[in-house]
């Protein structure tokens, strides 16, 4: 029998193939059982530091700081999902909700712990910083369960935003309350906030200026292992220059996201991106796992066991209230505050912080860092309070093989708007492949005789699968501008033969597709406004001739506003606006 002595390299190998092997039984065994698959890879980690004495387990550190990469990644992917528009409509969720979420439940908790004899500083740095939660796991839940779109999605992703924004704050507040700290002058404070919008700064102009000619570049290389390169390579200039600032290496690389969301190459490096994100991300949960200080967690488990849960009951109340009072349904305060109730991955950065400069002694720290890890582990058990406190009827999926999908139209949800617009290329005998993401409207479809096939077209190769590049017709039918927009970007990249027909929400919308090139679009309530128009001054005894030719110049005034707003901005053509009777030339009955 030959001796095992592995070299250090070949025992990396063995290091890793356990984390691979813990990985792949325990992951999917969680998300088989219901408990989601971030608790499986925590329960891996923890199997790995129990059963094995490897390098990676007596010194989790070092792996901990490799696997952030896979949050790093993640906020790339998330701001890749979300345009410069978009982000600015949430800045009063972003800074309302965010601010005010942060500051109270931190004020709530740090009462708590100075009722328990610490100083007012420890107290104030400990509640700020419990009261941020776990970007990562939340992200990640919230897109296991497809309710990113949903409106208590976008709730938690803009308090989490603002979480991400406060702790380059929190870190200033940690060494300027520290009892070892130098004086921090005014100055210093101006130059350090200085260096961070000019590093923003110079991270948008980059995006906006040199990032598509870069990538239009290699791309034309036509090698798929350069745009790979290139797309990592741009993740991680992004995240080092945030770092170099001051702030966070995820804000870097979301930022990073926001700027090439609306680039031609946005599909492409997230198809390049993703397998690494999901991959580091299971190895940065693993991370956590092994991190902990079990015996740390033995000497002080029934501190550690009563403050994990009761911080998150407090986090999840004091969230639930705030949420309530800004005029959020009962729905989405209640699921927010469930998925925001645990602290995140940000504490390990903030109490290892204040344990270096004695803010924190390093028990207090070590215990910290337990109960943030603990309610992070909680946090998918936590999650299934949603259901029983904010009862929904789940979201179906349905396997499809898209075999008989091969019409000349494809056409794109089959709501109200969709299942009209079918009508008349059914009846001319037309190939018509319908495609909706709602389970249950496809089965009741079926029950009327309708084939439709079930999938999400915002998914390139969902829309290969339905037939996309053999179509002569794309019409877009969904009632989501956002969802309807990435839809147009894939079609207009990947698709480019076909015709678009997009159905637009309203007025901005249309003059967003009209930029885009879009071969014709309609709002959906435009045609039906108009009709009831016109039977309302016929009821009004306005006679039904004059009725027709008032509607009628209304529709073309309604166009030529809506063509002066393409090529200028928003207030463009308003003198086409009726807001008063047109006068001095009345209209008259024709002759």
């Amino acid at each position: 029998m030959p001796e095992f002595a592995p070299t250090p390299m070949e025992f990396l190998f063995w290091e890793t193939l356990a984390l691979i092997v813990a990985a792949c039984i325990f992951a999917p065994l969680f998300r088989r059982l219901g408990f989601g698959t971030i608790l499986g890879y925590l329960v891996a980690g923890i199997a790995v530091k129990l059963t094995l004495s490897t390098g990676l387990s007596d010194h989790p550190e070092e792996l901990l700081h490799f696997a952030e990469f896979g949050v790093v990644l993640f906020l790339f992917v998330i701001g890749l999902a979300i345009n410069p528009k978009a982000l600015w409509q949430m800045r009063g969720d972003i800074f309302g909700l965010g601010f005010a979420q942060v500051t109270i439940t931190g004020l709530v908790i740090a009462a708590l712990v100075l009722g328990l004899g610490y100083s007012w500083q420890t107290s104030l740095i400990t509640g700020l910083g419990m009261a941020l939660s776990s970007t990562a796991l939340t992200m990640r839940a919230l897109d296991e369960k497809r309710e990113r779109a949903t409106t208590h999605g976008r709730k938690i992703f803009a308090i989490l935003l603002f979480q991400d924004l406060a702790i380059v704050p929190l870190l200033l507040l940690a060494t300027f309350l520290a009892p070892m700290q130098e004086a921090i002058t005014v100055g210093e404070t101006l130059a350090q906030l200085g260096v961070a919008v000019g590093a923003i700064v110079f991270l948008v102009m980059l995006g906006r200026f040199a990032l598509n000619p870069m990538l239009d570049l290699l791309s034309r290389a036509n090698m798929q292992e350069i745009m790979t390169a290139a797309a990592l390579g741009i993740v991680i200039f992004a995240a080092l220059m945030m770092d170099f600032a001051g702030m966070s290496y995820a804000m870097g690389a979301f930022i990073a996201g926001v700027l090439l969301a609306d680039s031609n190459f946005k599909h492409e490096i997230e198809a390049n991106v993703e397998p690494f994100r999901g991959l580091f991300l299971g190895l940065f949960f693993m991370a956590v796992g092994l991190s902990l200080d079990l015996e740390a967690i033995f000497a002080q488990w029934q501190l550690i066991v009563i403050a994990a849960p009761t911080l998150m009951v407090i986090k999840a109340a004091v969230l639930y209230l705030i949420a309530r009072l800004s005029r959020n349904s009962h729905s989405v305060s209640t699921k927010t505050s469930i998925a925001l109730a645990q602290a995140g991955e940000f504490g390990f950065v903030l109490f290892g912080a204040t344990a270096a400069t004695g803010l924190h002694q390093a028990t207090e720290a070590s215990t910290l860092i337990a109960i943030v890890t603990l309610s992070m582990a909680l946090s998918p058990l936590f999650d299934r309070l949603s259901g029983l406190l904010a009862p929904k009827t789940g979201a179906e999926t349905i396997d499809e093989t898209f075999e008989d999908a091969a019409g000349r139209a494809l056409v794109i949800g089959f709501g109200r708007f969709g299942q009209l617009v079918s009508q008349p290329l059914l009846a001319q005998g037309i190939d018509v492949t319908i495609l909706d993401y709602d389970a249950n409207r496809v089965r009741d479809a079926g029950t009327f005789g309708f084939r439709i096939h079930y999938g999400d077209g915002t998914r390139r190769d969902v829309l290969r699968a339905a037939g996309a590049g053999r179509a002569d017709l794309i019409v877009v039918c969904i009632d989501d501008p956002v969802s309807a927009t990435d839809i147009v970007d894939l079609a207009q990249q990947f698709f480019p033969t076909a015709k678009l027909l997009v159905r637009s929400i309203d007025r901005r919308h249309s003059i967003e597709l009209a930029h885009r090139g879009v071969d014709f679009s309609i709002r959906e309530l435009m045609e039906s406004a108009f009709v009831m128009g016109e039977q309302a001054l016929i009821h009004l005894d306005i006679d039904q001739r004059v009725a027709a030719k008032t509607v009628e110049d209304t529709r073309r005034r309604d166009a030529e506003r809506l063509a002066a707003q393409i090529e200028g901005d928003v207030r463009s053509g308003i003198d086409n606006l009726h807001t008063k009777p047109v006068k001095p030339e009345p209209l008259v009955p024709p002759a």
